[in-house]
C-alpha cells in the first residue's frame, strides 16, 4: 500500500510558521527538492547548538526524526556541506526556540 506523503516544501514552510509563531526564529539554510527532499532541521536555544535531526523513514511504516552527525557545531557546518554534496534535494532548516525538538516531531514525523 502507498502512504501518501506532503511535499518537502509544505512540511518545510509549517515548520518555520509554527516555529516563528511560537516566538522562536526559523529559516532555510539550504532549498532541497519541493516535493521529496529530505530534512534535515539544526536545532537551537536562544543561539545555543542543540544537534542536528533528519526526517527518516521507519520500516514499520511513517516518519520519524533521528539525531544526525556531530554535536560540535563546526563540524555539523561540514557535515551538512558533505551531505549536500551528495544530495543536492535535502533541505536544511535553523529552528531556534526551546521546544524546537518537539514542534518538528509534531509536524515531520
Amino acid at each position: 500500500m502507498i502512504e501518501p506523503r506532503a511535499a518537502s516544501a509544505l512540511l518545510v514552510s509549517a515548520l518555520i510558521r509554527r516555529i516563528q509563531d511560537d516566538g522562536g526564529s526559523a529559516m532555510v539554510l539550504a532549498r532541497g527538492d519541493e516535493i521529496a527532499g529530505s530534512i534535515i532541521v539544526a536545532l537551537a536555544d536562544r543561539g545555543v547548538p542543540l544537534g542536528l535531526v533528519e526526517r527518516v523513514w521507519r520500516f514499520e511504516g511513517g516518519f520519524g526524526l533521528d539525531s544526525v552527525g556531530p554535536t560540535d557545531p563546526i563540524d555539523q557546518t561540514d557535515y551538512i556541506a558533505r551531505r549536500r554534496r551528495t544530495d543536492p534535494d535535502l533541505w536544511v532548516i535553523e529552528a531556534d526556540h526551546r521546544d524546537a525538538r518537539a514542534i518538528a516531531e509534531a509536524l515531520l514525523a
